[in-house]
């Protein structure tokens, strides 16, 4: 399919496509079997994605990127989702893709040096602590419990948050904390920059997961107990937690729709190839003109998909917010990605749940996905909302009406 994407934009694809087929696939093929990779193949792929051009895309130079504009990454981060291993490799990888982000938007020329240069190199890790056990804050942030209180020239912290994605071996969190406990939770929160070997954080542990095995991933349950730090480890403007969040949340969903995308085409790949040459009851797969269909719907609903997370980047690219159309692409292509990795394991048979094929680890990690970022229910709602905004009383006076049966 051709899109509107501009020159550069398509000059890095067709790089980012090169490092796949030659580099990434190769080193993902070579750990079939549900074996999960080092830091140390990690730091190789990131070495040879720097050799193609093709590292941390969406990062501006003097921080360490190539300073793509965010329109222009959006088919390089598809190619990268074509692999679990193609976005640590890039260096698109969430959480840390979003927390670069948020540094980026928001951060101190010192909160830059100290944590946004290393992060780009992949000398640290990061985690955005926002969700809460019950009754905190989960997918109605506005129930947030953790507070951060000022003592002199210090922030100090008291919460319990989990499912932070990579805390367990983060370096710095992105901690989400009521700064003001008498304002509107929107109006009264901040971001705080936390490092984890600060005395206070607790990592209680890595919650057990659906999810794949090839690249090692966690999701912590982490405890503040007066934890200090300080007062310059504000991100950006105090109470405005929920105004950068949203800075930060936009652009992520809309780059894990692509991630998601890249994987579910890669899927197709794998399920075609597979019907092309299996034969059954006479001919082969890819005869089968019900397995025929079904391919042809999915190819159909990620073109959908794709164009939809492109006209949403647009308007992000042109200073809208867009939430509308956020939350339209977060559904649909979650929905039509998740729908069609299941539809490739069902193809290839036996061979779609082993392991030495990646589907079954693109299945299990691709359900996270309507759950990650604002489950499917939230982004519905803020849909709907939009939706019976402007309802015209004029569209049905024409209904039919009834007189008293009495008359």
């Amino acid at each position: 399919m051709e899109y509107d994407d501009s020159a550069a934009a398509r000059e890095a694809t067709d790089r980012a496509r090169a490092f796949m087929e030659e580099v990434v696939l190769p080193a993902e093929r070579s750990h079939a079997g549900g074996e999960s990779v080092s830091r140390e193949t990690i730091a190789d792929l990131r070495e040879q994605a720097r050799e193609y051009d093709i590292y941390a895309p969406q990062i501006p130079e003097e921080h360490g990127g190539m300073g793509m504009a965010f329109r222009d990454v959006l088919p390089v981060f598809e190619q990268a989702g074509r692999s679990l291993l193609g976005a640590p490799a890039m260096r698109v990888d969430a959480p840390d893709e979003g927390n670069m982000h948020t540094l980026e938007l928001v951060g101190t020329d010192d909160q830059k040096e100290n944590w946004l240069r290393p992060l780009v190199a992949g000398e640290i890790r990061s985690g955005f602590a926002m969700t809460e056990p019950a009754p905190g804050g989960g997918s109605d942030p506005k129930m947030l419990r953790t507070t951060a209180e000022k003592d002199g020239d210090e922030w100090v912290i008291d919460g319990h948050k989990w499912w932070t994605t990579q805390g367990g071996a983060a370096d710095v969190l992105l901690v989400m904390a009521r700064t003001d406990p008498d304002a509107h939770p929107y109006a009264g929160c901040s971001i705080i920059l936390v490092p984890t070997d600060v005395e206070g954080v607790e990592i209680v542990r890595d919650i057990p997961h659906l999810g794949q095995s090839l690249v090692p991933e966690s999701h912590a349950e982490i405890t503040f107990d007066g934890v200090r730090v300080p007062e310059e480890n504000l991100l950006g403007t105090e109470n405005a937690g929920f105004d950068i969040a949203q800075q930060r949340l936009g652009p992520a969903r809309l780059t894990h729709c692509m991630r998601f995308s890249g994987m579910a085409e890669r899927a197709l790949d794998v399920a075609k190839a597979y019907m092309d040459e299996r034969e059954a009851f006479g001919s082969s797969l890819a005869d089968k003109q019900a397995q025929r269909f079904s391919i042809a719907e999915a190819e159909t609903e990620l073109h959908a998909a794709r164009t939809m997370v492109r006209d949403a980047a647009g308007k992000i690219a042109a200073g809208e917010e867009a939430r509308v159309e956020v939350s339209m692409s977060k559904v649909f292509a979650a929905r039509v990605a998740q729908e069609t990795i299941d539809l490739a394991v069902q193809c290839c048979g036996g061979a779609g749940i082993g392991r030495d094929l990646p589907l079954a680890d693109f299945y299990e990690a691709v359900r996270a996905f309507r759950i990650i970022d604002g489950a499917d229910e939230v982004h519905k709602r803020t849909i709907a909302r939009a939706a019976f905004e402007d309802v015209d009383p004029a569209e049905i006076t024409a209904i039919p009406q009834f007189g008293d049966p009495a008359d």
